[in-house]
């Protein structure tokens, strides 16, 4: 698996994922039709454009989604138990048809598992940028990770 194990993370790392995505409107259409989301900002290129941004916003959710799974090869891939948990969630700058993200994620803290000895918990710190280096999205994210067995 490309994913590290609990004992690989250590606080301070950062990784530089090297993936990035140019945002298409067909991603920010599907992905606001496929949750439901009407929100005009979104889907409504009419209304959108009589909006202090003057065109759609890309769904913040989607911007979430994509921070974070931009992050998984590098990270948890195939060594992730699941999520805990998302907080602090920030979306300081709004992000367009065209954008270009890149991220980055930090680990911020790493402990072994009171209950289960074959796992642990690593808190990780997503920040994606756009293409003029702008932060356009943030997050503090808990995921429980496989512990690689001793030899």
């Amino acid at each position: 698996m490309a994913g590290l194990y609990l004992q690989q993370f250590e606080p301070g790392q950062v990784f530089q994922h090297a993936l990035r995505k140019t945002v298409t409107e067909s991603d920010n259409m599907l992905f606001s039709v496929m949750t439901l989301n009407p929100q005009p900002l979104h889907i409504d290129f009419d209304f959108a454009a009589r909006s202090e941004w003057g065109k759609p916003l890309v769904n913040s959710l989607f911007t979430l989604g994509l921070m974070i799974g931009i992050s998984v090869h590098d990270t948890t891939l195939g060594t992730t138990i699941g999520n805990l948990g998302m907080t602090d969630t920030s979306f300081p700058h709004p992000v367009f048809h065209g954008d270009t993200i890149r991220v980055e994620t930090e680990v911020r803290s790493v402990r072994a598992s009171k209950s289960k000895p074959d796992r642990g918990i690593v808190e990780f710190e997503h920040r994606a940028f756009n293409q003029d280096d702008k932060l356009v999205a943030r997050c503090i994210r808990q995921a429980m990770i496989v512990r690689k067995a001793e030899a």
